[in-house]
């Protein structure tokens, strides 16, 4: 009783005034929770309205950027071709290879298209200053080797296109083995989209990863494909190597042990396999006689079901 009289003439809070202010009853229904801006001080309704105009003049600035930096949006419809000539033995199935720029794109592939594949498939991306051609491939698609390239074209994008926003629907004549300009048509729809206009997503380019071995590389000026390493493969230190792989009369250092050495894998199928499977079809090149007989892992039946189902679909 004493404290509690020193804490109240000293002007403290006794206990009973504590308790007053303890609420007793049921708690609102915005109790603990965050309200509006309103609720906020002053301090923190400023930091907002600095952080929208930051935001509106950052999405300002990308907007300018990209305004200067593209035309607009690009979009290639690639429609159709008329071949000269089927390459292989069987019907080709055909996809085209679209590069504008920096950015490459493919069309599915048209099964059994032979020398007039229809791919009707519409390709959208980002055009930037100074792109004024588009370059075209066409792929066969292969099973066992790696795909044929028939046909291929350099084409210009039309001043209706780039200054007046029309839509061209036009041929375009394709080069390969015939000739320049004699291995047939290609069916091209074109139109580009302004900036401010563009909402829908593009089409994802595709990306090639890296590998060890020589992988073709387009030049731009010809087209041809030339074969440029792309890296290295990575190298083991010296000492590692080393210790892996000791030299002649070299013993390994205690604790170690050497590498086992990997005998070369031999072929699933042998000389006398391949005579005998040539001999069935005579016509066929061993080169693809062997690459039927490593897709089916050296069984002769397999491969000769394969190479008749070949021969049927030729025939």
């Amino acid at each position: 009783m004493a404290a509690s009289t020193a804490s109240v003439a000293n002007g403290g809070t006794t206990t009973s005034q504590w308790r007053s202010k303890v609420m007793v009853g049921e708690l609102p229904v915005d109790f603990l929770r965050l309200g509006g801006l309103s609720n906020f001080g002053g301090d923190a309704r400023v930091a907002h309205d600095l952080y929208q105009q930051q935001m509106h003049y950052s999405m300002q600035i990308q907007q300018q950027q990209t305004a200067n930096q593209f035309v607009g949006r690009l979009n290639v419809t690639v429609s159709q071709a008329q071949l000269a000539k089927n390459y292989g033995m069987t019907r080709m199935d055909p996809y085209c290879r679209v590069r504008v720029g920096h950015a490459v794109y493919e069309t599915p592939t048209e099964y059994n298209g032979a020398k007039n594949p229809r791919w009707n498939k519409t390709l959208q991306c980002m055009l930037q200053h100074g792109v004024t051609t588009v370059f075209m491939e066409i792929f066969d698609e292969r099973s066992f080797t790696m795909d044929n390239r028939i046909a291929w074209a350099h084409v210009n994008i039309p001043d209706k296109v780039l200054t007046q926003n029309e839509t061209v629907d036009d041929w375009y004549p394709l080069t390969g083995q015939q000739g320049e300009g004699k291995e047939g048509m290609i069916n091209l729809i074109m139109s580009i989209t302004p900036i401010g206009e563009c909402q829908s997503p593009m089409t994802t380019p595709i990306v090639y990863q890296q590998m060890y071995s020589p992988v073709p590389t387009l030049v731009p000026a010809t087209g041809m494909p030339i074969y440029v390493s792309q890296q290295s493969p990575p190298v083991a230190p010296v000492a590692q190597r080393n210790a892996q792989h000791p030299a002649p009369g070299q013993h390994p250092a205690p604790g170690q042990h050497p590498a086992p050495v990997h005998q070369p894998r031999a072929p699933p199928y042998t000389e006398d396999d391949v005579k005998m499977v040539q001999e069935l079809f005579p016509s066929m090149e061993a080169d693809v006689i062997v690459s039927v007989l490593v897709a089916n892992n050296g069984n002769k039946d397999l491969a000769i079901n394969s190479l008749l189902a070949m021969t049927a679909d030729s025939s």
